[in-house]
């Protein structure tokens, strides 16, 4: 067989790796983000209030931020065809076990287990990615992973709202079992099971990501900058309906255009990232930034706000890839032998700062209201502008020394 068409095979076979990660992706992007617009009647249903009702967000976040370095850790010397098995069948038992649960307090826990599938997924996932690819198309490989994340944003989470708000919310946490199914066939059918070996770690290879000034000013700067997002969109569906003035049933409409900004957003900022990630990220956070001030005072206009809710979407996960492969990139350069804990720990990173977003979002909600929510979230961005500076000043100082 001569070496081109060695060559397009092996594109093929990495082709069809990545959309198995993207539709295992999809199903976990769906679990996270889908009690979004179901905070409503999630309270009514279980007589708690709005806020309560978004720890199902936070805690699930915590969840992610707790189990990925650790279970990455633990796991890191398996077959990662294997674990990424292993990870949808945790994904589908969580799942199964919310849908059933009869009290807030199991759905929390069943979110919690739920999210250790999560944080290990992404972080492995995002190595498998780059390790796909040539060297050049690392941010486009693992934007392409993340595609199922972004089109979960898209369809599963507005049909899983129209889902729960048609069948009630118990047959939403079905319905994303079946999908951890769709998934975990993919898996076993489209991965090759022989993948690229993790490189060997010990213990202490991780604890030293953690000295590692670079790679924790990185961390800092994905928590900030995509968590502060979630100050407001955690609460999306409620200022649709309070303050914009839409109705309940037009909410999965309406998550469907964000959705759809944010996949376009997504696209773009993985082509935007192949090159400099960090000169991609400032200006991606600068105008997010920009754009949730905004919102503040465009919210209680159909239009205007209906705008300013889909830039807001288009920039939500442009910096992912971004900020994913400029992690991996330290991580090759500084602990190579724990590159798979420090994506974990990214992973952790923004799960870290969705957990901070919708904390502080309900604490605006119950104390100075709503429509506070988006310029608060933008405050929180901007100090990730100022951080990925500070990041770009010390990347060129090693660059000269180099």
């Amino acid at each position: 067989m001569s070496s081109t068409a060695i060559n397009q095979r092996e594109k093929k076979g990495g082709s069809l790796a990545l959309l198995a990660l993207a539709i295992s992706a999809f199903g976990i992007g769906t679990t996270e983000f889908v009690p979004v617009g179901l905070l409503s009647s999630l309270a009514n249903d279980l007589n708690i209030s709005i806020t309560l009702a978004g720890l199902l967000i936070s805690g699930y976040a915590m969840g992610v931020a707790i189990g990925a370095p650790v279970l990455t850790a633990l796991t890191n010397k398996m077959n990662r065809k294997t674990l990424l098995m292993l990870l949808m069948v945790v994904f589908i038992a969580g799942n199964s076990v919310a849908a059933m649960s009869g009290s807030f307090t199991l759905l929390l826990i069943a979110r919690f287990i739920t999210a250790f599938s999560h944080g290990v997924f992404f972080s492995i996932g995002s190595t498998i990615a780059a390790d796909l690819v040539p060297e050049n198309k690392r941010a486009s490989a693992i934007a392409f992973m993340f595609t199922g994340l972004t089109v979960a944003t898209v369809t599963g989470v507005p049909l899983g709202t129209f889902i729960g708000q048609a069948f009630g919310w118990r047959a939403t946490f079905w319905a994303v079992a079946a999908l951890g199914v769709i998934a975990i066939i993919a898996s076993a059918i489209l991965v090759p099971g022989n993948l690229k070996k993790a490189p060997e770690s010990k213990i202490s290879d991780n604890f030293k990501i953690l000295g590692n000034g670079p790679l924790m000013l990185s961390f800092a700067i994905t928590a900030l900058g995509y968590g502060g997002t979630f100050v407001a969109f955690t609460y999306l569906a409620p200022i649709l309906e309070d303050i914009t003035g839409f109705a309940a049933g037009s909410v999965s409409v309406l998550l469907l255009v964000y959705g759809v900004a944010v996949a376009i957003g997504n696209a773009v900022g993985g082509k935007a990232a192949n090159k400099n990630p960090l000169k991609a990220l400032f200006w991606m956070f600068l105008v997010q930034a920009i754009v949730l001030v905004v919102l503040t005072f465009t919210a209680p206009f159909k239009a205007a706000g209906l705008i300013t809710i889909f830039l807001m979407g288009l920039l939500a996960f442009m910096n992912v890839p971004g900020l994913q492969v400029f992690v991996v990139q330290l991580a090759e350069r500084h602990v190579p032998s724990a590159v798979n804990v420090a994506s974990a720990l990214n992973i952790a990173a923004f799960n870290v700062g969705i957990a901070i977003g919708a904390f502080v979002g309900g604490l605006i909600v119950d104390s100075i209201g709503l429509i506070h929510t988006p310029w608060i979230g933008g405050v929180m961005v901007f100090s990730a502008v100022l951080l990925t500076a500070w990041s770009s000043a010390i990347e060129k100082k090693h660059t000269r020394s180099a």
